[in-house]
């Protein structure tokens, strides 16, 4: 009975990839056979669907242009991705086209909807290509599609690419050496589970040996704690300073634009070396006042 049941079931999938196949094939070929439009039935059927949204009209530009979907997912099907997968993307993409199109400026449909299936492929490819997202801007988009072209170009078939090749490329793509570096680093590696074991036996798995340098919680805790406490003392030992003191150590040390010893100078009528030494003994006053609070003065970290 078992055998039974399994045998069925191989057959059902058998059945299922047999018409699958075969449902692509027809679509491919229809799509193929599908006739071509004419720059007038082009202009027409365009204009009934986006002034009186006749559907009858978009579907006869969308098989009339399905073939142009199908000839841009090939040069896709490289990146490892189910070529059904891509035309289903391009087809979105010609819908847009379609959505977008304005028949009285005299291009032809075929011209305007490219842009749109091999954008929509492309975005399909980006997002799917790998789990770690790449092509995040221009630059590493087109360097992510031109990369493997211009490698074949300058004859760098095997192995990393001299400084040379890189500088090549970056050149060529305007793009910078660090993004030409990146990519090829991207393109060359490809992804592993984190859960993936060390070696062909190995117990351990990679994440065992990820290296988490963050402070541990308790360590943040107690060096927020600490920062309340210096704070605390620090602003007591502000009010044992005279106010001339308060002042210069306020806007030097204490202020994100720190005022120079020129300007307080002028401001107390005094020179800019007086300042500097007014400004020394309230720093000593400080760790002295400071220091009072703890056992070990080095952990004030004041400077």
């Amino acid at each position: 009975m078992r055998r039974n049941l399994i045998d069925a079931q191989n057959m059902a999938s058998f059945d299922s990839r047999y018409y699958s196949q075969n449902a692509e094939r027809r679509f491919f070929r229809d799509s193929i056979n599908a006739p071509l439009l004419t720059r007038e039935h082009e202009v027409e059927l365009a204009t009934r669907w986006r002034d009186e949204k006749d559907e009858t009209a978009l579907h006869e530009i969308i098989t009339a242009y399905t073939r142009l979907v199908i000839s841009t997912a090939k040069r896709f099907r490289n990146y490892g991705l189910p070529i059904a997968d891509l035309i289903q993307e391009g087809s979105v993409g010609l819908l847009q086209a379609a959505a977008r199109f304005e028949p009285e400026r005299g291009v032809r449909f075929s011209t305007y909807a490219s842009w749109w299936i091999r954008s929509a492929m492309q975005d399909f490819v980006l997002r799917n290509w790998s789990i770690v997202r790449t092509g995040t801007t221009a630059a590493q988009k087109s360097l992510f599609f031109n990369f493997r072209r211009l490698r074949a170009k300058i004859g760098a078939t095997d192995g990393p690419l001299a400084r040379e090749g890189r500088e090549q490329i970056a050149t060529e793509l305007k793009v910078r050496l660090s993004d030409v570096e990146m990519m090829e680093g991207r393109l060359t590696a490809s992804d592993q589970s984190l859960n993936a074991p060390v070696g062909e036996n190995g117990e351990n798995e990679w994440q065992d040996f990820i290296v988490d340098t963050r402070p541990l919680p308790e360590e943040i805790v107690f060096r927020h704690q600490d920062s309340l406490s210096r704070s605390a003392w620090l602003y007591e030992a502000l009010h044992e300073l005279s106010e001339r003191e308060r002042i210069i150590i306020g806007k030097r040390r204490l202020s994100d634009d720190g005022a120079t010893l020129a300007e307080l100078g002028r401001d107390f009528g005094i020179s800019k070396e007086r300042v500097r030494q007014i400004e020394h003994k309230a720093l000593e006053k400080l760790r002295s006042l400071m220091a009072c609070r703890v056992e070990q003065p080095g952990d004030l970290m004041l400077e």
